[in-house]
C-alpha cells in the first residue's frame, strides 16, 4: 500500500466493541500468561556503590528518576564499601560504580578496569562520639589530634574495618596521627556505615562517618558531631563505567545522567526539605568545583 494513502478504519461500533473486549480481558496472551513487568522488560543495570549513598537515602531519589529517563534499564544496587565495589568491578560483576576512594579509583582506571572516572559530588567526613566526650575531642585542632586524644584516653572507637572509602580515610588519619590503633578500645566492625553508627551509639564510642549518613540516622543516635572542617575530611565521589561491562550502554547512560543537569540538580536538592541543608554537593560541572576548604555544614 502506498504510504500516502490512509489506512481503512473499522466502523465506530466495531472499534468500540474491540476496545471494550481489550479493557475487560486479563493482561497476557490467549494462553493466560501475564504481561511482563517493567523489570522483566528492561535490561538489568548493576550499580555497585557505597553504603553511605544507600544509607543516606539518596538512591531513593536518584534511581527512580534515572529509570524514568531511561526506561530500558532496571537498576539493581549493590551497597558495599568502596573497596568491595571496586573488586566487583574488577570481576565485571557490576556495570557501573559510584564510590568515594579517589586513589583506589584512579588506580582502578589506570589498570584498565574502568573506562574513566567522572566526579559527581562531595560532602565531608566528621568525627562523632558520645555527648559527654570523655576523650575531649571537641575543640581539637584537627582530625589527627582528635584521634590522638581518643587513643590516649583508650576511649572506645568503632572502625568500619571493611576497606571502604571511609575506612581508607580513617587509616590515612591514623597515619597522620603517627599511631597504630591497637587494644580493647579499638574495634573493627566490618560493617556498613549505618551499622557502625548504631554500634557506636550503643557503646557510646567514637567513629568516623560521612556527614550524609550521620544526618540521615541522627534521630536514632546518641552521638554528636565533635570535629569537622579539617580539609583532610573532604569526601569526593566518582562514577566509573566498568570496562567490558555486561551492560556497557547502560553504564555509560548512568554516568552521563548522574553528571548531567537532571542528576546534578537532584543531588543538590536532596536533603534540603528534610534537614534544611543538602547532604551532597554536586560538582560534575567545572562551575561546581569544590572550594579549597570543604564547608563544615
Amino acid at each position: 500500500m502506498n504510504g500516502s494513502q490512509p489506512r481503512p478504519r473499522p466502523p465506530g461500533g466495531v472499534l468500540r466493541a474491540a476496545l471494550c473486549i481489550l479493557a475487560l480481558a486479563p493482561a497476557g496472551d490467549a494462553a493466560g500468561a501475564q504481561a511482563p513487568s517493567r523489570s522483566e522488560r528492561a535490561r538489568p543495570l548493576i550499580l555497585a556503590s557505597t553504603t553511605s549513598t544507600e544509607d543516606s537515602g539518596l538512591f531513593d531519589e536518584l534511581i527512580p528518576a534515572f529509570e524514568r529517563a531511561h526506561p530500558q534499564y532496571d537498576v539493581k544496587v549493590i551497597a558495599v564499601g568502596s573497596g568491595q565495589a571496586l573488586e566487583l568491578g574488577k570481576r565485571q560483576d557490576a556495570d557501573v560504580l559510584l564510590v568515594h576512594a579517589p586513589a583506589a579509583e584512579s588506580a582502578f582506571v589506570a589498570q584498565g578496569y574502568g573506562l574513566e572516572r567522572r566526579q559527581v559530588m562531595y560532602n565531608d567526613f566528621v568525627v562523632v562520639g558520645p555527648p559527654a566526650d570523655p576523650a575531649g575531642v571537641r575543640g581539637a585542632a584537627d582530625a589527627a589530634a582528635a584521634l590522638r586524644r581518643i587513643a590516649a584516653a583508650s576511649a572506645p572507637f568503632i572502625s568500619r574495618g571493611d576497606a571502604s572509602g571511609t575506612h581508607q580515610k580513617e587509616r590515612q588519619l591514623w597515619q597522620a596521627a603517627r599511631l597504630e590503633p591497637v587494644g580493647a578500645w579499638y574495634r573493627d566492625a566490618g560493617q556498613g556505615m549505618g551499622e557502625v553508627l548504631s554500634i557506636a551509639s550503643e557503646k557510646q564510642a567514637y567513629t568516623l562517618t560521612d556527614r550524609a549518613t550521620y544526618l540521615a540516622l541522627q534521630h536514632a543516635l546518641l552521638l554528636e558531631v565533635l570535629l569537622e572542617g579539617d580539609p583532610r575530611l573532604f569526601n569526593p565521589y566518582g562514577v566509573i563505567p566498568v570496562s567490558g561491562a555486561r551492560n556497557l550502554a547502560g553504564a555509560r547512560a548512568f554516568a552521563a545522567w548522574i553528571t548531567g543537569r537532571e542528576g546534578q540538580a537532584l543531588i543538590g536538592r536532596y536533603g534540603v526539605a528534610r534537614f534544611g541543608q543538602p547532604l551532597f554537593v554536586p560538582n560534575a560541572q567545572p562551575s561546581q568545583l569544590p572550594p579549597a576548604r570543604p564547608r563544615p555544614w
